[in-house]
């Protein structure tokens, strides 16, 4: 079974303030006071600006939607964040922009912390968003990003 995520998480009411600007946007709640936006196609279409595409390296990251972003983060910290494993081989990327400005990344690979456990790009960003993870799990399961395996199954669950 495959994992495939491709999203902007920020904080609940932040989210749910600049997403009313984007045509198609749904939000669905984390843990820990977080949202998160799935990139479905309408929301690509609709903040797409011509710009080139892959400034960053992300694969669905559309064009200048990093200066929407940014500008967004004025309000607090956003994250964009991008997964996709399928038999556990995969790889993420995530990237933070905070006070309108790229504040972590982005990050592709793993970096290793205290006692060598190993932290994930978007764990790496959620903890910049200010999740905590608990002992035995890290700040991906922490907020409940594996409560669904889809951009689509995010879609259900979520709210216009």
């Amino acid at each position: 079974m495959g994992y495939e995520l491709q999203a902007v998480i920020a904080g609940d009411e932040l989210l749910r303030a600049v997403s009313r600007d984007v045509p198609g946007s749904r939000v669905a709640p984390l843990r820990q006071g977080l949202s998160l936006m799935p990139m479905t196609d309408e929301v690509l279409d609709a903040v797409v600006d011509g710009s080139a595409v892959g400034a960053l390296g992300f694969w669905r990251l559309p064009g200048g939607f990093e200066r929407l972003l940014a500008q967004w983060s004025a309000a607090g910290p956003v994250a964009y964040v991008e997964a996709e494993y399928f038999g556990g081989v995969g790889e993420q990327r995530a990237v933070v922009w905070a006070d309108g400005k790229l504040a972590l990344g982005p990050v592709d690979e793993p970096t290793r912390r205290r006692f060598s456990r190993v932290v994930s790009p978007i764990s790496q960003a959620l903890r910049r968003l200010g999740a905590r993870r608990s002992l035995g799990e890290d700040e991906f399961e922490a907020v409940g990003l594996d409560r669904h395996r889809s951009n689509g199954d995010w879609v259900s669950s979520s709210t216009s």
